[in-house]
């Protein structure tokens, strides 16, 4: 887009509340995370990923096993990818999410053990990146945003970010 950004990692307890649908968990977490940062009149953006399957939350895989039975899951199936985004400039705050469907092709256990041990996704919600060899290989169709699926919506964002400033 052309911006001048920098990037900085904060922990952040990405817990949420139970009756929240996926929509509102991932613009809940990302809430959250803007609390973390102090912004006077620099512009703060946030965001939080999550894929739903069938109303089950996968988030980011805790070890190899916990990847693998995700993976196993999205195989040959249909789920949506939250993306919630929270922008922060002094007093102003603007939250938004979008949402995308992703078909995946049946995989192997073979399959997704190549995956998981040569590309690592344990910092990636449902244990893919769309960007990397799951994207290339094994995601079929995508219906919505591809940089959501990604992780950030670019094209929602660019639109947020000229009515904050």
């Amino acid at each position: 887009m052309g911006l001048n950004f920098k990037v900085e990692l904060k922990d952040v307890d990405e817990s949420y509340p139970e009756d929240l649908s996926p929509a509102e968990i991932a613009v809940y977490i990302s809430e959250k995370k803007t609390r973390a940062f102090s912004a006077d009149d620099e512009i703060v953006i946030t965001a939080d990923t999550i894929v739903a399957l069938n109303g089950e939350i996968l988030g980011k895989p805790n070890d190899k096993a916990h990847a693998q039975e995700m993976l196993r899951k999205l195989s040959g199936s249909k789920h949506e990818v939250y993306t919630g985004v929270t922008l922060v400039q002094g007093g102003k705050k603007i939250s938004f999410y979008d949402v995308t469907e992703v078909s995946c092709k049946v995989v192997t256990d073979t399959e997704i053990d190549f995956y998981i041990d040569n590309y690592k996704p344990y910092d990636k919600a449902g244990s893919y990146g769309v960007q990397d060899w799951w994207g290339i290989v094994v995601v079929e169709k995508i219906n919505g945003s591809y940089t959501n699926v990604m992780g950030l919506p670019t094209e929602k964002l660019y639109n947020e970010l000229l009515k904050l400033i």
